[in-house]
């Protein structure tokens, strides 16, 4: 197979939705259906130890919640698929931004009791900044939901895109009676028993069962048909170009929980989402995907997924060309060569060697420091350089040390392991060099504890230190006289010089005071 037939049939995208819509619960299912895992596991899957193979951080199965991206690598119908489930957590947007830079499309995921949530909305803009695809899930039909043509309309006014529904839901929780399938015109079944041990029936060109099966007999499916003719006379037509150019999202109705209408999504997703997509680099160029070059970026890094070796992976979306096991490439930030040994392709927190890859693809390389988020690395001659990664400003401190004094090693150790991940920052006090840990929302400290704790075996103290504003400022024009009590001067993780003022009157009064201090968000 050539390097361009490859690329084809990569499909590389991320799951977003609003916390516990379902999200991580659908991922397994994908797994489930492209035969890589038996049986699906749960987000809360305390009582049976079935967790879901996403959720690997033990922090994260005590919780029931996703705190760090995850990848899952499947074959599917002759398709490579790389999928990344996110944290729908707020705390953890910075994370799931930063994803959403290495995917070429996005499934969103809808509780249908629920609708638009924010996060949701939070994401849906920066996914359609991008003007990447959507596809959108509407979950939870085992239970009773919303109106589909409420939620339908909610999807167009609130985050201003156009929808087709590719199914309607005949009825809801214990009403359930299956799929109404405009898209396949045909219906899918959630009691086949009852209707000649079918899971699908075909529709004639009417939209009409040509057999009195039981379900022709129900309400559910009589509504559902009439809503799905409406649809067809007054809705949106299906086009395929405006969903990949964003502008149309496809709505699936199913139920990730027990399956139900996973894989019809999953058939037309493979179908309709965009293979790897040309990417931006820094002077304004695109690099085409079926370039022979080899160019790729570091869109996370990840410490301790194997605790018994304290690694640290970079994970790095391969932007062109091909990667082969013990190839030479180029970092752009340091010019400095590294050959690529020990690279790992993904199902969670488990791995196996990645003898090659292609554009689309997301591999795994082995980090001894060398790599940090944003970084770009090339093959060729001329310097690659991509656009950086969102980087969020912290919001919230903490004063941490460590509890027990004799275990410095450990606590230095994981401390500067894990800021290298970018979910939480680090400074140190100018004079007393004390450590301050910056984050986005108070979740991430407890993770960041929480961790030290388990994978370093180091307690800690933390002290708040309540939301200041952090702001950098150029070392030739620092005097650390101008700290004081309001505007506490310490170092970032690289050494920069930056002020954490109380508030924005406590900045305003320093920029009044040192009108020739130019203060940047981030340096």
């Amino acid at each position: 197979m050539t390097l361009q037939d490859e690329i084809k049939k990569r499909r590389t995208f991320a799951i977003i939705s609003h916390p516990d819509a379902g999200k991580t619960t659908i991922t397994e299912q994908l797994l489930l259906y492209s035969g890589a895992i038996r049986q699906a596991g749960t987000v809360k899957g305390r009582k049976t130890g079935k967790y879901a193979k996403s959720d690997w951080m033990e922090i994260e199965k005590q919780r029931g919640i996703s705190v760090t991206s995850s990848v899952m690598q499947v074959d599917y119908d002759g398709y490579q698929i790389n999928i990344v489930d996110t944290p729908g957590h707020e705390d953890f947007s910075e994370d799931t931004y930063r994803t959403l830079m290495a995917v070429d499309s996005a499934v969103m995921v809808i509780d249908s009791a629920k609708g638009i949530e924010p996060q949701t909305k939070r994401l849906f803009e920066v996914a359609s900044k991008r003007g990447i695809p959507i596809f959108t899930f509407m979950n939870k039909l085992d239970r009773e939901g919303r109106d589909p043509m409420e939620l339908i309309a909610e999807l167009e006014e609130v985050l201003g895109i156009d929808a087709y529904a590719m199914n309607w839901p005949m009825g809801s929780g214990k009403t359930l009676e299956g799929l109404y399938d405009l898209y396949n015109n045909r219906l899918e079944l959630t009691h086949p028993e009852e209707n000649g041990d079918n899971d699908f029936l075909p529709l004639d060109e009417d939209g009409e069962l040509a057999e009195d099966y039981a379900v022709k007999e129900t309400a559910v499916y009589q509504e559902a048909q009439e809503s799905a003719l409406l649809l067809k006379e007054a809705g949106n037509s299906f086009d395929a170009e405006a969903i990949r150019a964003g502008q149309l999202t496809p709505v699936f109705f199913g139920s990730a929980l027990t399956g139900f209408g996973v894989q019809t999504f999953l058939d037309a997703f493979v179908d309709y989402a965009p293979e790897p997509q040309r990417q931006p680099t820094v002077n304004g160029e695109e690099i085409d995907p079926e370039s022979e070059e080899l160019t790729g970026f570091i869109f996370k890094i990840q410490a301790n997924m194997d605790p018994h070796h304290r690694d640290r992976i970079a994970f790095v979306r391969i932007c062109s060309g091909r990667f082969e096991e013990g190839m030479e490439v180029k970092v752009a930030r340091t010019d400095k060569k590294i050959r690529l040994n020990n690279t790992t392709r993904f199902m969670a927190d488990s791995r196996k060697n990645a003898e090659a890859a292609v554009a689309g693809d997301i591999i795994g390389l082995y980090d001894t420091g060398n790599f940090q988020i944003s970084d770009s690395i090339f093959s060729g001659k001329n310097t690659v350089e991509f656009e950086p990664l969102p980087h969020f400003t912290p919001e919230m401190f903490m004063k941490v040390s460590p509890k027990n004094v004799m275990k410095q090693k450990s606590f230095h150790k994981g401390m500067e392991q894990l800021v290298q991940e970018g979910a939480i920052q680090l400074y140190k006090t100018w004079h007393t060099e004390e450590y301050i840990l910056g984050a986005v929302g108070q979740l991430q400290f407890e993770v960041f504890q929480y961790r030290l704790q388990t994978e370093y075996h180091s307690e800690v103290s933390m002290q708040p230190l309540g939301r200041k504003i952090a702001r950098w400022i150029k070392e030739e024009d620092l005097d650390p006289s101008m700290s004081s009590s309001r505007n506490l001067l310490c170092r970032d993780r690289f050494g920069k010089p930056v002020f954490l003022f109380e508030n924005e009157f406590a900045e305003n009064w320093f920029r009044q005071k040192y009108p020739e201090i130019e203060l940047e968000t981030l340096l």
